[in-house]
């Protein structure tokens, strides 16, 4: 019986992630379908209810669900517990279970695209969405001895400060760019710099040269902040990479194969 799963979001027809599946399935002879779902907040709890009954065994969660999700699943992860978000769901035995591989699919695209990253120097977050939580969570189980959080709108990043105490400290948007000093690491996590959405441009200037870049958009792969960064001699980290590796535990999941993320997986996700 062929297995279903695919993605949610509003937006979706950016997200790669069905191409990315669809890959993996035919690598791998699986008799399943992965489709991209975009569901407005108002049909969410009604998509809840109907996506196990036609089939399917789990779905991916995108801007702006994860938070959402996390609050409907009747049982979560700690990685998912401790962020207040999730990005996988697996349908199982009529209950909903809710995963969030955000921060171990970012941790393996920083180390894999910046080998020499050290995790012993501090980083800024930009962002306090979902994504924001689960990076922030893996930054500090990694090592990282506190995180800078800046979000346009200030009371967001107060508040996912407030779940990781006294290891993040917040600065106001306009501050970004002097609080770049003395930082190891900068993540945008942000929908700025996304196709069809408004550029992020900072002022790098205060910005250690050897202090790593990373963006997790993808679409475009090379963003603005990630020009600007490499222009200035910053190591740089795309953000297609974060996109395979935090998909292999749910893929595991619905389709009961562990899939492997390699240079064939990158190109037909970029084909």
């Amino acid at each position: 019986m062929s297995v279903l799963a695919g993605v949610i979001g509003d937006p979706i027809g950016h997200s790669r992630s069905p191409r990315l599946h669809g890959h993996w399935l035919a690598r791998y002879g699986i008799d399943g379908h992965y489709v991209p779902l975009r569901v407005p907040a108002a049909d969410l709890d009604e998509t809840l209810r109907l996506l196990p009954r036609l089939g399917f065994a789990g779905i991916n969660v995108t801007i702006p669900h994860k938070e959402a999700v996390f609050d409907r699943a009747d049982e979560v992860t700690d990685r998912a517990r401790a962020v207040g978000a999730a990005n996988t769901l697996v349908f199982r035995d009529g209950r909903i279970h809710a995963d969030n591989t955000d921060g171990i699919g970012f941790l393996a695209n920083l180390r894999q695209g910046a080998p020499n990253w050290q995790s012993d120097r501090p980083a800024m977050v930009l962002g306090a969405g979902g994504a924001a939580r689960g990076i922030v969570d893996a930054l500090l189980t990694a090592g990282v001895p506190g995180v800078t959080l800046a979000n346009r709108t200030t009371a967001r990043a107060e508040a996912l400060a407030d779940i990781f105490g006294d290891w993040t400290q917040v600065v106001p948007w306009t501050e970004v760019s002097d609080a770049l000093a003395g930082q190891g690491l900068l993540v945008n996590t942000t929908s700025l710099g996304m196709t069809e959405q408004p550029p992020l441009t900072l002022d790098l200037h205060a910005l250690p040269e050897e202090a790593v870049v990373t963006d997790i958009v993808y679409t475009p792969l090379a963003t603005p902040l990630l020009r600007a960064a490499a222009a200035r001699g910053n190591p740089v980290v795309d953000g297609l990479g974060m996109l395979l590796h935090q998909a292999v535990p749910g893929f595991a999941a619905w389709f009961g194969t562990t899939p492997e993320v390699d240079d064939d997986l990158r190109r037909a996700v970029l084909a």
